[in-house]
């Protein structure tokens, strides 16, 4: 089993920049691939970005392309998501998710693992 826990969510003017930490328990974080999805209200959850055992291995949806960064530092059982040049339809809630199995994975019934969210909102 593994816990997740999201934070650096906040209030950020567009154009701004947040970045999100996802810390993880477990021993075997490094074993784990890695996702963010967001959920804005009246909205399925969508998927955000992807990174993989190896963090040469990156993939991101076409709405972020360019913007948002994924990475992870095993060491620290985190995984971050820096977000640059905001827009309000970013606003969303934000999740980070694990799962145990190879490859690319960017729906949500592929991961086994969530955290609780945490929200992110741009004012125009």
């Amino acid at each position: 089993q593994v816990q997740l826990v999201e934070s650096g969510g906040g209030l950020v003017q567009a154009g701004g920049s947040l970045r999100l930490s996802c810390a993880a328990s477990g021993r075997t974080f490094s074993s784990y691939t890695m996702g963010w999805f967001r959920q804005a209200p009246g909205k399925e959850r969508e998927f955000v970005a992807f990174i993989g055992w190896n963090t040469d291995y990156t993939y991101y949806a076409d709405s972020v392309k360019g913007r948002f960064s994924i990475s992870r530092d095993n060491a620290k059982n985190t995984v971050y998501l820096q977000m640059n040049s905001l827009k309000p339809e970013d606003t969303a809630v934000y999740y980070c998710a694990a799962r145990t199995t190879y490859g690319l994975a960017y729906k949500s019934r592929d991961y086994d693992y969530w955290g609780q969210g945490t929200q992110v909102t741009v004012s125009s």
